[in-house]
Protein backbone atom coordinates (compact mmCIF):
# COMPACT_ATOMS: atom_id res chain seq x y z
CA UNK A 1 0.00 0.00 0.00
CA UNK A 2 2.86 2.38 0.72
CA UNK A 3 4.38 1.84 -2.70
CA UNK A 4 1.11 2.66 -4.47
CA UNK A 5 0.37 5.73 -2.32
CA UNK A 6 3.69 7.43 -3.09
CA UNK A 7 3.13 7.67 -6.89
CA UNK A 8 -0.42 8.91 -6.27
CA UNK A 9 0.89 11.63 -3.97
CA UNK A 10 3.48 12.61 -6.56
CA UNK A 11 0.79 12.87 -9.23
CA UNK A 12 -1.45 14.98 -7.03
CA UNK A 13 1.38 17.36 -6.15
CA UNK A 14 2.28 17.73 -9.83
CA UNK A 15 -1.35 18.45 -10.64
CA UNK A 16 -1.56 21.05 -7.89
CA UNK A 17 1.63 22.72 -9.10
CA UNK A 18 0.31 22.71 -12.67
CA UNK A 19 -2.99 24.27 -11.58
CA UNK A 20 -1.15 26.99 -9.66
CA UNK A 21 1.41 27.80 -12.36
CA UNK A 22 -0.76 27.39 -15.47
CA UNK A 23 -2.61 30.77 -15.37
CA UNK A 24 0.60 32.76 -14.84
CA UNK A 25 2.51 30.86 -17.52
CA UNK A 26 -0.41 31.22 -19.92
CA UNK A 27 -0.40 35.02 -19.64
CA UNK A 28 3.37 35.36 -20.00
CA UNK A 29 3.54 32.92 -22.92
CA UNK A 30 0.71 34.69 -24.73
CA UNK A 31 2.50 38.04 -24.32
CA UNK A 32 5.76 36.59 -25.66
CA UNK A 33 3.99 35.05 -28.67
CA UNK A 34 2.14 38.33 -29.30
CA UNK A 35 5.44 40.26 -29.25
CA UNK A 36 7.13 37.83 -31.67
CA UNK A 37 4.19 37.92 -34.09
CA UNK A 38 4.21 41.72 -34.03
CA UNK A 39 7.96 41.79 -34.68
CA UNK A 40 7.55 39.56 -37.73
CA UNK A 41 4.69 41.71 -39.00
CA UNK A 42 6.37 45.11 -38.62
CA UNK A 43 9.74 43.92 -39.88
CA UNK A 44 8.06 42.69 -43.06
CA UNK A 45 5.94 45.82 -43.60
CA UNK A 46 8.27 48.62 -42.50
CA UNK A 47 11.58 46.93 -43.28
CA UNK A 48 10.73 46.17 -46.91
CA UNK A 49 9.20 49.55 -47.76
CA UNK A 50 10.48 51.45 -50.76
CA UNK A 51 12.55 54.54 -49.99
CA UNK A 52 11.42 57.37 -52.26
CA UNK A 53 13.23 60.69 -52.50
CA UNK A 54 10.64 63.39 -51.99
CA UNK A 55 10.88 67.01 -53.08
CA UNK A 56 11.30 68.14 -49.48
CA UNK A 57 14.36 65.92 -49.11
CA UNK A 58 15.89 67.32 -52.29
CA UNK A 59 15.34 70.93 -51.24
CA UNK A 60 16.87 70.06 -47.87
CA UNK A 61 20.02 68.79 -49.58
CA UNK A 62 20.18 71.88 -51.79
CA UNK A 63 19.94 74.24 -48.82
CA UNK A 64 22.55 72.24 -46.97
CA UNK A 65 25.01 72.50 -49.87
CA UNK A 66 24.33 76.25 -50.13
CA UNK A 67 25.15 76.73 -46.47
CA UNK A 68 28.34 74.73 -46.87
CA UNK A 69 29.44 76.93 -49.82
CA UNK A 70 28.76 80.16 -47.91
CA UNK A 71 31.31 79.24 -45.30
CA UNK A 72 34.48 81.23 -45.71
CA UNK A 73 37.95 80.19 -44.72
CA UNK A 74 37.66 82.14 -41.46
CA UNK A 75 35.15 79.92 -39.70
CA UNK A 76 35.19 81.81 -36.40
CA UNK A 77 33.46 84.91 -37.85
CA UNK A 78 30.50 83.02 -39.33
CA UNK A 79 30.33 80.28 -36.74
CA UNK A 80 27.31 81.64 -34.84
CA UNK A 81 25.40 82.45 -38.00
CA UNK A 82 26.19 79.04 -39.46
CA UNK A 83 24.97 77.28 -36.28
CA UNK A 84 21.67 79.16 -36.35
CA UNK A 85 21.12 78.38 -40.03
CA UNK A 86 21.96 74.71 -39.54
CA UNK A 87 19.64 74.49 -36.53
CA UNK A 88 16.75 76.00 -38.48
CA UNK A 89 17.43 73.76 -41.46
CA UNK A 90 17.58 70.53 -39.47
CA UNK A 91 14.43 71.46 -37.53
CA UNK A 92 12.52 71.09 -40.81
CA UNK A 93 14.13 67.73 -41.59
CA UNK A 94 12.28 64.44 -41.21
CA UNK A 95 14.21 61.83 -39.18
CA UNK A 96 13.03 59.13 -41.58
CA UNK A 97 15.38 60.55 -44.24
CA UNK A 98 18.43 59.48 -42.23
CA UNK A 99 17.23 55.97 -41.34
CA UNK A 100 17.87 52.80 -43.28
CA UNK A 101 14.61 50.79 -43.01
CA UNK A 102 16.30 47.39 -43.19
CA UNK A 103 18.61 48.23 -40.29
CA UNK A 104 16.06 49.97 -38.12
CA UNK A 105 13.24 47.50 -38.75
CA UNK A 106 15.17 44.29 -38.30
CA UNK A 107 13.59 41.51 -36.23
CA UNK A 108 15.15 42.69 -32.97
CA UNK A 109 14.44 46.33 -33.77
CA UNK A 110 10.81 45.49 -34.52
CA UNK A 111 10.59 43.42 -31.35
CA UNK A 112 11.90 46.39 -29.38
CA UNK A 113 9.28 48.58 -31.05
CA UNK A 114 6.50 46.13 -30.13
CA UNK A 115 7.65 46.14 -26.50
CA UNK A 116 7.48 49.94 -26.44
CA UNK A 117 3.96 49.82 -27.91
CA UNK A 118 2.17 47.44 -25.53
CA UNK A 119 4.08 48.73 -22.50
CA UNK A 120 2.90 52.27 -23.45
CA UNK A 121 6.48 53.59 -23.19
CA UNK A 122 6.73 54.93 -26.75
CA UNK A 123 10.19 56.49 -26.98
CA UNK A 124 9.38 58.15 -30.31
CA UNK A 125 12.62 57.38 -32.13
CA UNK A 126 11.05 54.38 -33.92
CA UNK A 127 7.58 54.68 -35.40
CA UNK A 128 5.76 53.31 -38.45
CA UNK A 129 5.91 55.35 -41.63
CA UNK A 130 3.66 53.50 -44.05
CA UNK A 131 -0.10 53.85 -43.88
CA UNK A 132 -0.63 50.11 -43.40
CA UNK A 133 1.95 50.09 -40.62
CA UNK A 134 0.16 52.90 -38.79
CA UNK A 135 -3.22 51.16 -39.00
CA UNK A 136 -1.72 47.87 -37.84
CA UNK A 137 0.08 49.67 -35.01
CA UNK A 138 -3.23 51.01 -33.70
CA UNK A 139 -4.81 47.56 -33.96
CA UNK A 140 -1.76 45.95 -32.34
CA UNK A 141 -1.86 48.37 -29.40
CA UNK A 142 -5.62 47.88 -29.01
CA UNK A 143 -5.13 44.23 -28.07
CA UNK A 144 -1.57 44.36 -26.71
CA UNK A 145 -2.06 47.00 -24.00
CA UNK A 146 -4.88 45.12 -22.19
CA UNK A 147 -2.83 41.93 -22.42
CA UNK A 148 0.14 43.71 -20.89
CA UNK A 149 -1.98 45.06 -18.04
CA UNK A 150 -3.32 41.55 -17.39
CA UNK A 151 0.27 40.29 -17.09
CA UNK A 152 1.13 43.20 -14.79
CA UNK A 153 -1.87 42.51 -12.56
CA UNK A 154 -1.21 38.78 -12.48
CA UNK A 155 2.48 39.10 -11.70
CA UNK A 156 1.67 41.94 -9.32
CA UNK A 157 -0.34 39.48 -7.23
CA UNK A 158 2.73 37.28 -6.89
CA UNK A 159 4.94 40.19 -5.91
CA UNK A 160 2.28 41.51 -3.54
CA UNK A 161 2.10 38.13 -1.83
CA UNK A 162 5.88 37.93 -1.52
CA UNK A 163 6.17 41.48 -0.20
CA UNK A 164 3.31 41.16 2.28
CA UNK A 165 4.50 37.80 3.63
CA UNK A 166 8.10 38.96 3.95
CA UNK A 167 6.98 42.17 5.65
CA UNK A 168 4.71 40.28 8.06
CA UNK A 169 7.47 37.81 8.90
CA UNK A 170 9.81 40.71 9.54
CA UNK A 171 7.26 42.31 11.85
CA UNK A 172 6.73 39.03 13.71
CA UNK A 173 10.47 38.57 14.13
CA UNK A 174 10.81 42.16 15.32
CA UNK A 175 7.98 41.73 17.86
CA UNK A 176 9.52 38.48 19.15
CA UNK A 177 12.88 40.17 19.63
CA UNK A 178 11.28 43.07 21.49
CA UNK A 179 9.19 40.71 23.62
CA UNK A 180 12.25 38.63 24.53
CA UNK A 181 14.09 41.78 25.62
CA UNK A 182 11.25 43.18 27.70
CA UNK A 183 9.91 39.93 29.12
CA UNK A 184 11.63 38.33 32.08
CA UNK A 185 11.55 34.66 32.99
CA UNK A 186 8.93 34.88 35.76
CA UNK A 187 6.46 37.03 33.85
CA UNK A 188 6.79 34.88 30.71
CA UNK A 189 6.09 31.71 32.70
CA UNK A 190 2.97 33.30 34.24
CA UNK A 191 1.73 34.35 30.80
CA UNK A 192 2.28 30.88 29.42
CA UNK A 193 0.34 29.35 32.33
CA UNK A 194 -2.56 31.74 31.75
CA UNK A 195 -2.58 30.92 28.02
CA UNK A 196 -2.57 27.18 28.74
CA UNK A 197 -5.47 27.56 31.20
CA UNK A 198 -7.44 29.64 28.70
CA UNK A 199 -6.83 27.12 25.95
CA UNK A 200 -7.86 24.23 28.21
CA UNK A 201 -11.23 25.92 28.87
CA UNK A 202 -12.03 26.16 25.16
CA UNK A 203 -14.48 23.43 24.12
CA UNK A 204 -15.72 22.98 20.56
CA UNK A 205 -19.45 22.26 20.74
CA UNK A 206 -21.03 20.13 18.06
CA UNK A 207 -24.32 21.30 16.51
CA UNK A 208 -27.25 20.24 18.66
CA UNK A 209 -30.97 20.05 18.21
CA UNK A 210 -33.42 21.89 20.44
CA UNK A 211 -34.21 18.76 22.45
CA UNK A 212 -30.55 18.02 22.94
CA UNK A 213 -29.95 21.56 24.12
CA UNK A 214 -32.82 21.31 26.61
CA UNK A 215 -31.60 17.95 27.87
CA UNK A 216 -28.10 19.26 28.31
CA UNK A 217 -29.54 22.31 30.04
CA UNK A 218 -31.39 20.14 32.56
CA UNK A 219 -28.32 17.98 33.14
CA UNK A 220 -26.13 20.99 33.67
CA UNK A 221 -28.58 22.44 36.14
CA UNK A 222 -27.96 19.48 38.36
CA UNK A 223 -24.26 20.26 38.25
CA UNK A 224 -25.00 23.89 39.13
CA UNK A 225 -23.55 25.08 35.79
CA UNK A 226 -25.84 26.80 33.32
CA UNK A 227 -25.50 27.73 29.68
CA UNK A 228 -25.74 31.37 28.83
CA UNK A 229 -28.37 32.53 26.37
CA UNK A 230 -25.63 33.45 23.90
CA UNK A 231 -24.29 29.90 23.90
CA UNK A 232 -27.80 28.50 23.36
CA UNK A 233 -28.33 30.75 20.35
CA UNK A 234 -24.90 29.85 18.96
CA UNK A 235 -25.62 26.13 19.15
CA UNK A 236 -29.04 26.57 17.53
CA UNK A 237 -27.56 28.65 14.70
CA UNK A 238 -24.79 26.10 14.18
CA UNK A 239 -27.39 23.34 13.94
CA UNK A 240 -29.41 25.37 11.46
CA UNK A 241 -26.37 26.00 9.27
CA UNK A 242 -25.56 22.30 9.35
CA UNK A 243 -29.03 21.46 8.08
CA UNK A 244 -28.97 24.07 5.32
CA UNK A 245 -25.69 22.89 3.81
CA UNK A 246 -25.98 21.27 0.37
CA UNK A 247 -25.79 17.49 0.41
CA UNK A 248 -22.56 16.18 -1.07
CA UNK A 249 -22.76 13.61 -3.78
CA UNK A 250 -20.78 10.80 -2.21
CA UNK A 251 -21.07 8.62 -5.28
CA UNK A 252 -19.24 11.23 -7.36
CA UNK A 253 -16.59 11.60 -4.68
CA UNK A 254 -16.00 7.84 -4.74
CA UNK A 255 -15.60 7.87 -8.49
CA UNK A 256 -13.47 11.06 -8.50
CA UNK A 257 -10.33 8.95 -8.18
CA UNK A 258 -10.85 7.98 -11.80
CA UNK A 259 -8.93 10.48 -13.98
CA UNK A 260 -11.58 10.42 -16.72
CA UNK A 261 -14.21 11.76 -14.30
CA UNK A 262 -11.81 14.15 -12.59
CA UNK A 263 -10.93 16.10 -15.74
CA UNK A 264 -13.91 18.42 -15.52
CA UNK A 265 -13.13 19.18 -11.89
CA UNK A 266 -9.47 19.94 -12.73
CA UNK A 267 -10.46 22.35 -15.50
CA UNK A 268 -12.87 24.17 -13.18
CA UNK A 269 -10.12 24.58 -10.55
CA UNK A 270 -7.80 26.04 -13.16
CA UNK A 271 -10.50 28.50 -14.18
CA UNK A 272 -10.96 29.46 -10.53
CA UNK A 273 -7.31 30.57 -10.48
CA UNK A 274 -8.08 33.05 -13.26
CA UNK A 275 -10.88 34.54 -11.16
CA UNK A 276 -8.47 35.24 -8.30
CA UNK A 277 -6.34 37.64 -10.37
CA UNK A 278 -6.00 41.02 -8.67
CA UNK A 279 -7.31 39.98 -5.24
CA UNK A 280 -3.90 39.71 -3.57
CA UNK A 281 -2.97 43.16 -4.85
CA UNK A 282 -6.03 44.65 -3.16
CA UNK A 283 -5.05 43.09 0.19
CA UNK A 284 -1.48 44.43 0.12
CA UNK A 285 -0.63 46.78 2.96
CA UNK A 286 3.06 47.69 3.00
CA UNK A 287 4.57 51.03 4.10
CA UNK A 288 5.11 53.45 1.24
CA UNK A 289 8.66 54.18 2.36
CA UNK A 290 9.56 50.52 1.91
CA UNK A 291 8.17 50.50 -1.65
CA UNK A 292 10.12 53.64 -2.56
CA UNK A 293 13.28 52.01 -1.19
CA UNK A 294 12.63 48.86 -3.23
CA UNK A 295 12.16 50.94 -6.41
CA UNK A 296 15.35 52.90 -5.75
CA UNK A 297 17.41 49.75 -5.21
CA UNK A 298 15.85 48.06 -8.24
CA UNK A 299 16.61 50.97 -10.58
CA UNK A 300 20.10 51.41 -9.14
CA UNK A 301 20.99 47.79 -9.95
CA UNK A 302 19.94 48.27 -13.58
CA UNK A 303 21.70 51.63 -13.80
CA UNK A 304 24.92 49.93 -12.75
CA UNK A 305 24.56 47.18 -15.41
CA UNK A 306 23.22 49.17 -18.38
CA UNK A 307 26.40 51.25 -19.10
CA UNK A 308 28.28 48.01 -19.84
CA UNK A 309 26.79 47.85 -23.36
CA UNK A 310 25.51 51.43 -23.72
CA UNK A 311 28.78 53.33 -23.76
CA UNK A 312 27.11 56.74 -24.13
CA UNK A 313 25.48 56.39 -20.69
CA UNK A 314 26.85 56.83 -17.23
CA UNK A 315 25.16 55.82 -13.98
CA UNK A 316 23.04 58.97 -13.70
CA UNK A 317 21.87 58.82 -17.32
CA UNK A 318 21.07 55.12 -17.02
CA UNK A 319 19.14 55.73 -13.78
CA UNK A 320 17.13 58.45 -15.52
CA UNK A 321 16.48 56.19 -18.53
CA UNK A 322 15.30 53.27 -16.35
CA UNK A 323 12.99 55.51 -14.34
CA UNK A 324 11.45 57.01 -17.48
CA UNK A 325 11.01 53.50 -18.89
CA UNK A 326 9.49 51.86 -15.82
CA UNK A 327 7.04 54.72 -15.31
CA UNK A 328 6.06 54.44 -19.02
CA UNK A 329 6.80 58.13 -19.63
CA UNK A 330 9.26 57.53 -22.47
CA UNK A 331 10.41 60.98 -23.56
CA UNK A 332 12.80 59.58 -26.14
CA UNK A 333 15.58 62.05 -25.30
CA UNK A 334 17.88 59.19 -24.29
CA UNK A 335 18.32 56.74 -27.15
CA UNK A 336 19.73 53.25 -27.10
CA UNK A 337 22.51 52.28 -29.46
CA UNK A 338 22.04 48.54 -28.89
CA UNK A 339 18.33 47.74 -28.40
CA UNK A 340 19.14 44.11 -29.18
CA UNK A 341 20.94 43.72 -25.85
CA UNK A 342 18.30 45.69 -24.02
CA UNK A 343 15.65 43.18 -25.13
CA UNK A 344 17.29 40.59 -22.89
CA UNK A 345 16.45 43.09 -20.16
CA UNK A 346 12.73 42.76 -20.95
CA UNK A 347 12.07 40.61 -17.89
CA UNK A 348 13.61 43.35 -15.80
CA UNK A 349 11.28 45.89 -17.43
CA UNK A 350 8.15 43.82 -16.77
CA UNK A 351 9.03 43.14 -13.12
CA UNK A 352 10.03 46.78 -12.62
CA UNK A 353 6.78 48.01 -14.11
CA UNK A 354 4.93 45.70 -11.73
CA UNK A 355 6.82 47.12 -8.74
CA UNK A 356 6.04 50.67 -9.86
CA UNK A 357 2.43 49.63 -10.46
CA UNK A 358 2.20 48.27 -6.90
CA UNK A 359 3.74 51.49 -5.57
CA UNK A 360 1.20 53.56 -7.50
CA UNK A 361 -1.62 51.39 -6.13
CA UNK A 362 -0.38 51.86 -2.56
CA UNK A 363 0.01 55.58 -3.14
CA UNK A 364 -3.52 55.74 -4.52
CA UNK A 365 -4.89 53.98 -1.43
CA UNK A 366 -3.00 56.35 0.86
CA UNK A 367 -4.32 59.38 -1.06
CA UNK A 368 -7.90 58.07 -0.81
CA UNK A 369 -7.54 57.62 2.97
CA UNK A 370 -6.05 61.11 3.31
CA UNK A 371 -8.79 62.56 1.12
CA UNK A 372 -11.48 60.93 3.28
CA UNK A 373 -9.89 62.32 6.43
CA UNK A 374 -9.75 65.84 4.97
CA UNK A 375 -13.39 65.65 3.80
CA UNK A 376 -14.57 64.34 7.19
CA UNK A 377 -12.57 67.06 8.99
CA UNK A 378 -14.05 69.80 6.78
CA UNK A 379 -17.55 68.35 7.22
CA UNK A 380 -17.20 68.35 11.00
CA UNK A 381 -16.04 71.97 10.96
CA UNK A 382 -19.01 73.09 8.84
CA UNK A 383 -21.62 71.26 10.95
CA UNK A 384 -23.36 73.64 13.38
CA UNK A 385 -22.71 72.96 17.01
CA UNK A 386 -25.71 71.96 19.15
CA UNK A 387 -26.75 74.55 21.70
CA UNK A 388 -28.07 73.36 25.04
CA UNK A 389 -30.73 75.62 26.39
CA UNK A 390 -31.58 75.61 30.10
CA UNK A 391 -34.99 74.20 31.01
Amino acid sequence: MATTSQPLRGKTTCKNIFRAVFPHACFILSLVIYAFLGALMFSHIEGNREVTLSEEYRTFLQNLTCLARKLSDNVTENEKMFKNDIRELFSTADPVWFINPEERWSFFGSLFFCCTVFTTVGYGNTYPVTRIGKYLCMLYALFGIPLMFLVLTDMGDILATVLSKSYNEFRKLQSKIQASKLCSGSTCSKRNELKSRAQSKIVINEPLTIMEVLRSQSGMKRRLVKYCNVELFEMLIARENENTRPVRNKSMERWSSCPELARGKAVSRVIENFDKIGKELEKLDVPMVLMVLVIFVYISCAAAILPNWERNMDFQEAFYFCFITLTTIGFGDTKLEHPKFFLFFSLYIIIGMEIVFIAFKLGQDRLIVLYKKVISFCAEKKMPSKKIYPK
